[in-house]
Parts: C-alpha cells; structure tokens; sequence
C-alpha cells in the first residue's frame, strides 16, 4: 500500500539540496578527512614512538588502500542487497569504531590490520555515497557540479577540524604523562567520526535510490573510459604520496608545530571551498579534461615543498593542493554522469574506485621506501608529482562518450 514517505523525502531534497550534500558530505569527512588523511598528524610521532622506519609508516596507508580496494570489490555486491544509504551509515558506523581502537594497542601487525579494515569500511561510504550524491545531482542538474563538490569537500572538514584539534591533545597527553600521546589523538578522531556519522544518518535516508536488487546492474564497459580510468590511477599513486608524508616533511624542515598545524587547516578549508572552485568546470567538460587539469594543479603542488623550505611557497602548495585534490575525485563522478545511463552508475563509480585504491595501494611504500634512501622525503614527492602529471597526459586523451539514452 503507497505511503507518503516517498513524496515526503522527494520534497525535502527538492528543498533543501544543499543541506542534504552536506550531510552526504560529512561521510567523506569520516571516510577520507578523520581516518584516512589524519593519520598524516599522527606518522611523525607514531614512527618516533615505535621505531618506524618510513618503510613501514607508508605502508600503514598501503594497509588502508588495500583495505579500500577489498571494500570496493564487495560494495558493489552488497547493494544488490541493500538499499545504498543502509550502506552508507554502516559504513560510517563502522568506520568510527574501528578508529577508536588504535588509540588501544601498539603492536605494529595490529596497527597494520586496524588501517585494512578501515579502509574496508571506508569504501563502503565512498562508493554509496558516491552513487547518492549522483542521484541527487541528477535531480538538480543546474547545481550538479556544486553537489558533487560538497560531497567531496566534505573531507576538508575532517581535516580542518583534526588539524586544530590533535596537536593539542597529544599535548595534553603528553603533559598527563601518558605513555604513548598518539593513541588520545585516535580516540578523538574516533569520537569525531562517532558524532558526523549520527548527524549524517538521518538527512541521507532522503535521497531516492533504486531497490537493492537493482542497483548494481548495467552494461558498464571499462574499455569504454579507459584514459580516465589511467589518469585516475595515476592520480592516486601520486596525490597518496603527499597527503601521507607532507607533514612529516614539515617536520623534518624545521616548520614550528604551530604553522604546522595551521598548513594542515588550511588545506583542509581549501579542500571544503573547491566545491565552490570547480563546480562549473565540472559541469561543462565531459570527458578527462577536468581530470587532467587538476592532476596538472596537483603535480605543481606536490614539486614546492620538494624543492623549498620557504613558507610562502610550502603553504601555497598546501592551498592548491586541498583545493583540487579532492575535486579531481569529483570529476570521476561527474564523469561518469556525463557519459553513462543512469543504470551503470553503481558500475562506473565502482570501477573508478577500485582503480583509485589500487593507485593508493602502491604510492605510499614507493615514495617511503624513496624517502629511506639518500634523496630523503623530497625525493619521495618529486616521484608523486611524475605520477600526476603522467596521470594528466592520460586523462586528456579521454574523450567524451555518445550521450546515453
């Protein structure tokens, strides 16, 4: 018998579009800003403390990608199962707990197999949340590119919010005489993900989306989007490299905590204003051209603090840097809505998603396994930044499909 929960939900993301990819948005916040990128606060003192190697302190973030990777393998399965939002708040659930239990153990194998299956649970909210804000995109075409945007730069507001708020912790934990002042510093990001995982779940429930069964079906050919999907990997093998080790190499450069600390905020409120930055560019090119451009960006921001100590230009990388990188995410999803039918969606934002672990998968071990040697973290850096602009030569030769019925 109908009911009126569906016009119900139908009027308010009519209404209040932005209000509802913003609450979209504090998944990526969970997923990418608090568990993922966080943990680039954390290397420094993680490795001083248990005698880390770079080696080993990137490949807690291979751990994480490869996690990711498996979690895009299987969200597909699962939405034929449940419905896409069910998928969604799990995975933020899930995600939250797993981030409090680091703050628990020192052994590095445990630490190791926490940052897999975060990166499981992670993936989860990425590949539903993707497909949600696509729905909701394509019900307000004209502001598509701003709602993709904000889905996006919902990770900025993780990073801006742990930013200003680990460093003091791990200070205060240190002035309680606690043993290992990183593990408070993961049981407030695990309270953090804990509270925008409740404030997301309910706003999400609004969006339309297909039954289960349905929703991971279509004749999606990979072949079809092939120099997006290259541009794309390389893209995560570079972008990981920064995103993990910039800090430590602000550390290593002598940069006070407190600039330190203000670099990581600012890239992060730089990541939340590109939904603003991009948007239209976003909507008008169809093929790799906003792909290759922002890789471009990329790869520019990643060369300065390579080459320079200089705080005009170290912080001018983290500006541009937070405000493409996740954009360049974006533009797969926009991608994918320009060249597809609705019905391979679900297909389309799972293969860019695999394709993007399997970069992430790779980029952090090369660039420390780089950095143990004689060229050091900058090294490492000058490495992501061929990545990205060989990820931008690929994505531009992507040209736009015939337009899907």
């Amino acid at each position: 018998m109908p009911t009126t929960k569906e016009p119900e939900s139908q009027d308010f993301i009519l209404r209040h579009p932005i209000l509802t990819a913003l609450a979209l948005s504090l998944g990526t916040a969970v997923a990418l800003g608090v568990a993922r990128f966080s943990y680039a606060l954390l290397l420094a003192p993680m490795r001083a403390d248990l005698g880390w190697p770079y080696l080993i302190a990137g490949g807690m973030n291979t751990g994480n990608a490869l996690g990711y990777l498996l979690g895009a393998l299987v969200t597909p399965l699962l939405m034929r199962r449940y419905r896409a939002h069910r998928v969604l708040v799990a995975g933020a659930f899930g995600t939250a707990l797993l981030t409090f239990v680091p703050g628990f153990v020192t052994d590095t194998a445990t630490q190791l197999a926490l940052r897999v299956a975060t990166g499981i649970t992670s993936a989860f909210i990425f590949v539903s949340g993707g497909l949600l804000v696509s729905r909701l995109a394509a019900l307000h075409a004209q502001r598509a590119g701003l709602l993709l945007g904000l889905y996006y730069g919902g990770t900025g507001i993780g990073i801006a919010v742990a930013s200003l708020l680990v460093p003091p912790v791990m200070q205060a934990a240190a002035a309680h005489g606690a043993p290992h002042p990183w593990q408070w510093a993961w049981l407030l990001l695990g309270a953090l993900a804990l509270v925008a995982s409740v404030f997301m779940a309910l706003p999400v429930r609004h969006i339309p989306s297909p039954p289960a069964q349905a929703s991971a079906r279509g004749g999606f050919r990979a072949r079809s989007l092939m120099f997006g999907l290259l541009g794309y990997l390389f893209f995560g093998l570079g972008y990981i490299g920064y995103m993990t080790f910039v800090i430590a190499l602000l550390k290593e450069q002598g940069m006070p905590p407190e600039r330190i600390t203000l670099f990581f905020a600012l890239l992060g409120v730089a990541t939340f204003a590109s939904s603003r930055i991009w948007a239209r560019m976003l909507d008008r090119f169809r093929g790799g051209q906003s792909l290759a451009i922002l890789n471009s960006l990329l790869c520019v921001a990643t060369l300065l603090p390579a080459f320079t100590a200089e705080p005009a230009a170290v912080f001018a990388s983290g500006i541009l840097f937070g405000a493409c990188f996740l954009s360049a995410v974006a533009s797969t999803t926009a991608m994918v809505r320009h060249n597809l039918p609705q019905a391979d969606w679900p297909a389309g934002i799972s293969a860019f998603t695999i394709i993007f672990a399997a970069g992430q998968i790779v980029g952090p071990t090369i660039v420390g396994w780089i950095a143990d040697g004689a060229g050091g973290l900058q090294r490492g850096l000058v490495f992501s930044a061929l990545t990205l602009l060989t990820g931008a030569a690929l994505a531009w030769r992507q040209r736009a499909l015939p337009s899907p019925a």
